[in-house]
């Protein structure tokens, strides 16, 4: 799971000047950009070409980008460095996207992409819907930030606009727009796929699951859907034990059964005492195996120990490095930005490249098709179900197993 007012990076000094001189150049443009029809080769396509759908009526598509650039003209002449930092996680997502839609074209759609800076604040993204800049929008992208997204609902409802909610991992309930894509795994999705792989991989008359759930602030978010995954949902056959340490754990276990621990916590302190106490187990002679907290993706523990155990975690996106189609995105960006992609740099191609792929193919009709079309890119994957109320959720998620002094792709 990906909190969007996280991991933010640290920007070097060429990166932020090189952040500096966009901030200049898009602040002094038109927010309106084109990308035309080009021959260029598709990035991350990792599927065989399709014939794409003609529709005489239909021949441009008008996307809205709305993110947080931050570029009024006094924070960019204050040089304030930490202002650009904020920007900095926009900008990557700008940059990735503007290739995902480029590459998108080649397929012979014409895009007119508007790019908005919403300053992160509610009051200018209403002065922007009231200037009209809006009007005939295919698709809405953003804005990136949870208030920011539920402050576009009525606009998305009133004007029947799908709005794709790019990197907010908020549950899409607390939004309540059935026009709205969710492009980032809420935590129930996280729990079921634990829930569902410990279901097709062990064997309940063997095996005992244990939530560690110390319950301090935000371990419930986690523990609550894990819970309800093994009391009242699909994974009810199982026994199913909570503790609050694997200290009280240990004095309650049963020789000869098989453990499945899921800790529901991101407290780095808790998590390195109960992962070294887990080993201790481990090499003991109990059989436990381990299941994480998404963000332990973003964490430094031992990985030795954490391979002793099985250890395996959630995430919504994953980046193979060694992967032709990364490399070759990697080395284009670093040709037209003269920086690093990032984190966001990946987001912004993946979602970029997809929803223009789909227009190219499905015209003005592309959101009958949503449901329909398996992206896996360079960093997400993409798999929509529907939901009358609550919108297009995306289900496509990894897991992740510490192995080979990695974290690889196991599902």
């Amino acid at each position: 799971m990906i909190l969007v007012q996280n991991h933010l990076q640290r920007l070097s000094g060429n990166r932020f000047w090189c952040l500096l001189f966009i901030c200049c150049c898009l602040a002094a443009c038109s927010p309106k950009t084109r990308t035309n029809k080009s021959p260029k080769k598709e990035i991350g396509n990792k599927e065989g070409k399709k014939e794409v759908a003609s529709e005489k009526k239909f021949t441009e598509a008008n996307i809205s980008l709305l993110i947080p650039l931050n570029l009024n003209i006094a924070r960019i002449k204050s040089g304030n460095k930490a202002e650009l930092e904020k920007s900095a996680m926009a900008i990557d997502f700008y940059q990735g996207f503007k290739m995902g839609i480029d590459s998108a074209a080649a397929a012979g759609m014409n895009f007119k992409v508007k790019v908005l800076d919403t300053r992160d604040n509610n009051a200018h993204i209403t002065s922007l819907l009231k200037s009209g800049q809006m009007a005939g929008t295919n698709l809405i992208i953003g804005p990136v930030f949870p208030d920011g997204v539920k402050f576009m609902t009525n606009y998305s409802i009133a004007n029947n606009i799908p709005v794709v909610s790019p990197l907010a991992a908020t549950h899409p309930n607390e939004f309540n727009n059935p026009n709205l894509i969710s492009i980032v795994n809420n935590i129930e999705l996280h729990a079921g796929k634990v829930g569902d792989y410990i279901r097709r991989e062990y064997d309940p008359g063997k095996t005992i699951v244990v939530l560690i759930n110390p319950k301090k602030s935000g371990d419930e978010v986690l523990g609550d859907p894990l819970r309800d995954y093994f009391q009242k949902g699909r994974g009810s056959r199982y026994v199913f034990q909570e503790y609050a340490s694997v200290f009280t754990m240990e004095t309650k276990m049963v020789p000869g059964k098989q453990y499945a621990v899921l800790i529901s916590s991101a407290d780095r302190a808790f998590v390195v005492g109960s992962i070294d106490k887990l080993a201790k187990m481990k090499t003991a002679g109990s059989n436990v195996e381990l299941f994480g907290h998404p963000n332990w993706s973003k964490q430094n523990y031992n990985t030795e120990k954490l391979q002793l155990l099985h250890t395996r975690i959630t995430t919504s996106y994953f980046v193979d490095y060694k992967n032709r189609d990364v490399i070759n995105f990697v080395r284009k960006y670093r040709q037209l930005n003269k920086f690093e992609p990032a984190e966001y740099s990946f987001k912004g191609f993946d979602i970029g490249f997809f929803f223009g792929k789909l227009f190219a193919e499905h015209g003005a009709s592309y959101l009958k098709h949503l449901t329909q079309e398996h992206y896996d890119g360079l960093e997400n994957s993409f798999r929509f179900i529907k939901d009358d109320k609550l919108g297009y959720i995306n289900t496509g998620l990894f897991l992740l197993e510490y192995k080979n002094f990695a974290l690889n792709p196991i599902e």
